[in-house]
């Protein structure tokens, strides 16, 4: 199963250069990684009643993450349908796209990660990693929805589309975690293996992963999205929305149905929920003049029908329900597929204007004719099979009481009338001769289609009809599931083309009749029937819903942003104070014991850190006000020393005095003093908001140490540094091993935030290669570098472009000797951390005041001669170093982002021990150094730029990137 991922996956990357390289061609070599997979499924397909085939691959054990990938027969019914499907919408890709485009290239590499998405999703045991891939369709389907992303309407139904989703995955998320914590495994065959009893907590469980299915498979009242999507090229239809995607929810509700159907929440919401959506869904079908508007309410009038039949949790209901999983995945894809060639064909999908289509392409007549009759029942497919066992199984079932199973059954029977009237209505609408002796302009200058874009269909076409012939084979790889449901007293019926004349038999007949009837009638009176737009519109309601989400919004920001900095701050600290403080008064408290000062030092150092933060609220200078409040810092830092926290406190006072330098480089633009105009009053009311927030922070620290009513993690932490991350600096490991996700999230988030803070102060292209002193002369002077010889030896080059004035010749001189110095330190933290206080975070402050240092010494010019790299090209490298530390842990067989040892013998040093962890403290290494580049560029030597004024004959003779950065 892996293998086949990881071909799927390496397919979908190499798609792009494939597709240049071959152009539209490149789909046909695409097609072989599903085809690939297909052939390994059917080699390696589940033994009937054998033991379900299982792979492991440890990732995040602490967090139940582990990948492990189950194939039953489930999962190898639905892995079949994805595969062989894809293969065949890949191939019909091939002759679909006419030219070749950039977005064509990606599109093709789209669907094959969609392909391995939805592979991964079914064969998922572990239900986290079923949610990552049930989200990953989720995107590549707002990716492959929106792929005509210059139009409004294409734009619109992805975001539908991934609005409604997203919102049904995030529900099922909560369910997910229910279940797995009151089961104590994330496991979906251990958790289904427990009884479930029917509790207030498993019926809301069930209910929120109900929602996730019912969203993905376009249930009522989420079926709206499905019909929008057709925006999608038809590829993305004949597979997302008829194959692959909305079985997605089917797949769930089928995997949960053995252990979730005999809850009350999930039968109302199961047969209320499907029985709706498969009479409204084909109703909307008839009212519709787009073929694929048509398919497309079929569709979800045919999943509502799915859904009933698998999720009654009977054994030959469910016989039913997967016989018309597989037959809905042959007749839908391939009816799309003749929706994407008669619209390649004639431009138009219009049934008002195709007439004797069906004289010009008799070929593609007979397909969708094929197709058409197991959509709706006919004899001698396999879709006529799937409704007769469901009719007689739903009469008969003991999963409901009799009244409730012979409604069910009788609207299932008004569904299939419905069915076969919108099935004649796109056969004659897309084929008919509408009482014309010629036909129409786009049927009479269409271009015939090719005989390999007619293949596909035609192959999905013929298997649904093999399919009915094959029924007791295809019965007996079914079988295998139904048998873990309940028979409630009955055999399991065996599958077949003719079980005598019974029930089923007349409610065909029902079927045909009725369904030719209704369509005829409707032929006659639509104008009348359906001259109003329906009264009632989910896609409306979904508008109005995402109206007054915008109306809401801007209400709140009105009230509570005003645009005064103050008020935001005063909203934010207040609700800060309110809410901790009301959940203290309100809830449980543990009883305080507080302790007092250990010695007289910390007393002195509190009382200093008080009076520094006081005198902070009365100096009226600015750099004054700055100097004072990071006092507070460092005696915070000297208090984690005196506590045994050196590495807190190290941290501490690189991280003041880099806020330092940051708040200096932005006061020196502002005046000293704040001018009177700038005064906001309610001195008082700012004075309590502060009082009452340190008081707030206080309480909680001293409720949330006191609520500790067991041994601390930490007594251990030492001990399991030293075993598991192999450093004795149990804070470095703890950063770079045991919580090296929160790390990982850490410095992305940081890399935004610097990304959006210097792109503000920048306000255009802000990327290019910091500006170098040989730049600026030879723009100046019109020379090139080897022209360039300095008279003199100086102590730093950049300095020497700066305004004589503000240079100092003794800071220059310490800046030279005291930066090789600070590299030093900085590598020595950074080395040393695992062991010893220091780390990645602290080696790259001190890289960072280094730069600072040069910086404040030599100005802008100074930066690029100190390290004459892109701040984003090092913020970039770190970031992909420490997250390809996920993948070299796995390499060597230890958890992801966990430390592994390699040992490597040099043959100077000998025997070396390296250990992944330090890869990942390399990352935040960069990362800070980055950032703290980044700002000086930003807060520093962009504001020198706007200072100096430069003139526009200056700005012409500087290089390109430098004017415009």
């Amino acid at each position: 199963m892996i293998q086949v991922l990881i071909a799927l996956g390496i397919s979908a990357l190499a798609a792009p250069p494939i597709m240049r390289a071959l152009g539209t061609k490149g789909f046909y070599l695409l097609a072989l990684a599903p085809f690939g997979g297909l052939v390994w499924l059917i080699a390696n397909w589940p033994p009937a009643g054998g033991v379900p085939v299982t792979q492991t691959i440890e990732w995040v054990p602490s967090l139940d993450m582990d990948i492990v990938l189950r194939m039953d027969t489930l999962s190898a019914i639905l892995s079949a349908l994805i595969l062989g499907v894809g293969t065949l919408v890949l191939i019909y890709c091939a002759n679909y796209f006419d030219a070749m485009r950039r977005r064509v290239e990606i599109f093709g590499g789209e669907l094959v990660a969609f392909a391995a998405a939805m592979f991964g999703l079914v064969v998922s045991d572990n239900m986290l990693v079923l949610y990552v891939f049930w989200e990953a369709t989720t995107v590549l389907s707002f990716l492959l929805v929106g792929f005509n992303n210059v139009r409004a309407t294409s734009r619109r139904a992805a975001t539908q589309a991934l609005l409604v989703t997203t919102f049904g995955g995030l529900a099922m998320l909560v369910g997910i975690i229910m279940l797995g914590e009151r089961c104590g495994s994330y496991l979906l065959s251990e958790v289904l293996a427990q009884p479930m009893g029917d509790g207030a907590f498993v019926q809301v469980a069930a209910a929120l992963l109900l929602i996730g299915a019912i969203t993905k498979s376009a249930i009522v009242p989420f079926h709206f999205w499905l019909p929008g999507a057709m925006a999608a090229p038809t590829p993305v239809s004949a597979y997302l929305h008829a194959a692959a995607m909305v079985k997605a929810g089917i797949y769930l509700v089928a995997r949960l149905a053995p252990a979730f159907s005999g809850l009350i929440t999930w039968q109302v919401m199961v047969l209320v929920l499907g029985l709706s959506t498969m009479v409204l869904g084909g109703w909307r079908s008839l009212r519709e003049l787009d073929l694929k508007l048509i398919l497309a309410f079929g569709t979800v009038s045919q999943l509502g029908f799915m859904l009933v039949l698998v999720g009654v949790g009977d054994a030959n209901v469910a016989m039913a329900g997967i016989t018309m999983v597989i037959a809905h995945a042959l007749f839908k894809a391939a009816l799309f597929m003749v929706v994407g060639i008669i619209d390649h064909s004639t431009g138009t999908r219009d049934i008002r204007r195709l007439a004797r289509l069906g004289h010009r392409l008799p070929v593609l007549a007979g397909i969708a004719a094929v197709a058409g009759a197991s959509m709706a029942g006919l004899p001698f497919t396999i879709g006529f099979i799937g409704k007769e066992t469901a009719f007689g199984s739903v009469w008969e079932t003991g999963a409901y009481p009799v009244i409730t199973r012979e409604t069910v059954d009788v609207v299932l029977l008004l569904g299939s009338v419905i069915t076969f009237a919108y099935t004649s209505r796109f056969l004659w609408g897309a084929f008919g001769r509408k009482v014309r002796s010629l036909p129409t302009r786009p049927v009479a200058g269409l271009h015939p289609p090719s005989l390999m874009f007619q293949l596909p269909p035609l192959l999905l076409a013929v298997a649904g009809v093999a399919g009915s012939f094959a029924a007791p084979w295809l019965g007996g790889l079914i079988e295998p599931y139904a048998e873990e449901l309940d028979r409630y007293g009955h055999e399991i019926e065996h599958l077949a083309l003719w079980h005598g004349f019974n029930l089923p038999v007349v409610f065909s007949i029902i079927v045909v009749v009725g369904g030719a009837v209704l369509f005829l009638v409707l032929r006659a009176v639509r104008d009348q029937v359906f001259s109003h737009p329906p009264r009632l519109n989910a896609d409306r309601v979904y508008d109005r819903v995402l109206r007054s989400a915008d109306t809401l919004s801007l209400w709140l920001t009105r009230n509570t942003q005003r645009g005064s900095l103050p008020i935001t701050q005063g909203v934010i600290l207040c609700t800060a104070v309110l809410l901790p403080m009301a959940a203290l008064l309100l809830g449980r408290r543990d009883e305080l014991e507080l302790r007092g000062f250990d010695d007289d030092v910390q007393l002195v150092v509190g009382v200093l850190m008080v009076a520094a933060a006081l005198v902070t609220t009365v100096l009226r200078n600015r750099l004054a006000g700055v100097l004072a409040m990071g006092v507070t810092g460092y005696g915070c830092g000297v208090l984690f020393a005196m506590y045994g926290a050196p590495d807190l406190a190290l941290t501490q006072f690189l991280v003041e005095t880099l806020t330092l330098v940051i708040f200096v480089l932005v006061l020196r633009k502002l005046a000293s003093e704040p001018l009177p105009r700038h005064k906001t009053g309610h001195r008082g009311l700012r004075a309590l908001i502060s009082v009452a927030f340190g008081i707030m922070l206080v309480l909680v620290g001293l409720f949330a140490a006191a609520a500790r009513n067991t041994e601390p993690v930490s007594a251990d932490m030492g001990e399991a540094a030293y075993d598991y991350g192999h450093g004795r600096n149990a804070v470095n490991v703890l950063l770079v091993d045991i919580r090296a996700w929160d790390t990982l999230g850490e410095i992305s988030v940081l890399i935004v935030a610097a990304t959006g803070v210097a792109s503000l102060v920048f306000r255009s292209r802000r990327f290019g290669a910091v500006p170098r002193v040989t730049d600026v002369a030879r723009a100046q002077a019109g020379l090139d570098d080897d022209d360039l010889v300095p008279e003199r030896t100086t102590w730093l080059r950049g300095s020497e472009l700066g305004d004589p004035k503000n240079r100092s010749m003794v800071l220059e001189a310490t800046t030279r000797l005291v930066f090789p110095t600070l590299v030093v330190l900085s590598l020595y933290f950074f080395f040393a951390g695992h062991n010893a206080p220091g780390g990645g975070f602290a080696g790259g402050l001190v890289m960072g005041l280094a730069l600072v240092l040069r910086y404040l010494a030599g100005g802008r010019y100074e930066l690029g001669e100190a390290l004459p790299v892109e701040a984003g090209t090092i913020l970039g490298a770190g970031l992909l170093l420490s997250a390809g530390t996920a993948v070299t842990s796995l390499a060597l067989g230890a958890p992801a982002l966990s430390s592994a040892v390699f040992e490597l013998h040099l043959p100077v040093f000998g025997e070396v021990h390296l250990v992944t962890a330090m890869f990942f403290d390399a990352g935040v290494y960069l990362i800070v150094v980055g950032l703290v580049l980044d700002v000086l560029r930003s807060l520093g030597a962009r504001l020198d730029s706007i200072d100096d004024g430069v003139s526009a004959a200056a700005g012409d003779a500087l290089p390109e990137r430098e004017a415009n950065a």
